[in-house]
């Protein structure tokens, strides 16, 4: 810990525990400055005018970071590697490292001593914000997980000292919102057993009678960059599909995930727009890319998605991953359109330059394939499509029978060839 004199930089949010950690930096650390440093990675309007009204009432020098850019780029990368955890889209995970970076780029403009954060001991937030932290020369301080605190001795604290803070939603739930997915989790929703209600939901409608809608998809290189034909930037894209999806009830998630930890968490989620374009963009994957493209492509994804949930996109490791997204991604280049109703999407058109497919090899109603190979040239391939098997198959069965030869042939076989 500092002998004091010293400045440090809070992840602040206005919420709860960074609101606490203000006053437990200076008294428990012995900070004599704390700056608040609040990152725009697509949260509302109204989680910054609460940040702002905190900080004035605490009266600690706040600075934002718009990062809804940076963080949109990240997400369509995110895309071209179709990915997800355990089923649904990755979004807290990617805003992470993006919050990071801009917070230890203020700390180091300002001069600081220390960074902190309020995350607690049990989730992956801690390890995401330190991988990045831990890299700079800063004390790296995080007061609720070093202190062992609660949430019934945070309010009760914030009660004592008169600290400005509502806890998010009147601290009934913990909620992270961002361009790309919001979270819900505790409360009763850590029973999982509870059915949550339908107000924990903001972004997403409940399913109903809507009538269905069509969304025409446009990707170069592996990422959308038009919505039925407008050319829109990366926000303005996401925002556009996140409002259009979530009328219909799309992007729900709720889920036990198992956290890096060990721990085995019950999660609530909307992600609108990232269940659309990942949806499209696996279509169009599936009709640009070779089956072993695609089947190689899925553990390379796999592994890209494991590494962004720990919050290590900068690893060389991903670098190497990457090179072969983006090579894939070359040819994702094309049109998907979307069917947008009661509550689920799925491509329902797809058409692209790079399309590896002959409609008429394909058709029911041609005779012939192509290049000259013609339909009773495959009879000699269904021949021997499972020799190997049904072989296999018959030493077993007359191993059973005590029947079998050491050259693999059957007693009878054998006295054939004699």
């Amino acid at each position: 810990m500092t002998d004091g004199n010293g400045t440090v930089a809070l992840a602040f949010s206005g919420g709860l525990d960074t609101t606490v950690c203000v006053s437990l930096l200076k008294e428990e650390y012995g900070y004599d400055e704390v700056i608040g440093v609040t990152v725009d990675v697509g949260q509302p309007d109204y989680e910054f005018e609460e940040a702002e009204e905190t900080a004035e009432a605490l009266g600690v020098e706040q600075y934002v970071v718009d990062a809804r850019e940076e963080f949109a780029d990240l997400c369509l990368t995110a895309v071209k590697a179709n990915a997800d955890y355990q089923g649904y889209p990755l979004g807290t995970a990617l805003a992470r490292p993006v919050i990071a970076k801009a917070i230890l780029s203020v700390a180091e403009e300002e001069g600081c001593d220390g960074i902190a954060h309020g995350c607690t001991g049990k989730g992956n937030d801690q390890l995401r914000f330190e991988a990045i932290w831990r890299d700079s020369d800063l004390e790296v301080i995080a007061p609720v997980r070093e202190l062992g605190l609660t949430r019934e001795w945070e309010n009760e604290y914030a009660r004592e000292k008169g600290l400005p803070v509502e806890g998010g939603d009147g601290g009934r739930y913990s909620i992270d919102t961002n361009l790309w997915s919001r979270s819900i989790e505790g409360s009763e929703l850590e029973d999982p057993s509870t059915i949550p209600a339908d107000d924990i939901y903001k972004w997403t409608d409940n399913p109903s009678d809507k009538p269905a809608e069509l969304v025409e998809v446009t990707f170069e290189d592996g990422e959308p960059v038009e919505l039925d034909g407008d050319d829109l930037e990366s926000v303005a894209l996401i925002e556009q599909l996140n409002e259009q999806a979530g009328s219909h009830g799309i992007g729900r998630t709720d889920m036990m995930e198992d956290r890096m930890l060990g721990l085995k968490v019950r999660e609530n989620y909307e992600h609108p727009a990232a269940t659309v374009l990942l949806t499209a963009h696996e279509a169009l994957e599936g009709l640009v890319l070779t089956k072993e493209e695609r089947s190689f492509k899925a553990q390379i994804d796999q592994q890209w998605s494991q590494k962004a949930y720990e919050g290590l996109i900068d690893a060389p490791f991903v670098s190497a991953l990457e090179a072969f997204i983006d090579d894939t991604n070359e040819r994702v280049t094309g049109t998907v359109t979307v069917k947008l109703e009661g509550g689920h999407c799925r491509p329902v058109s797809r058409e692209s330059d790079y399309a590896v497919y002959s409609e008429s090899a394909a058709s029911f109603d041609e005779e012939t394939i192509t290049g000259g190979i013609t339909q009773q040239d495959a009879t000699g391939v269904a021949k021997y499509h499972g020799f190997q098997s049904r072989l296999a198959n018959d030493i077993l069965e007359d191993a059973k029978k005590g029947t079998a030869t050491p050259d693999g042939g059957s007693e009878a076989d054998h006295d054939s060839e004699e």
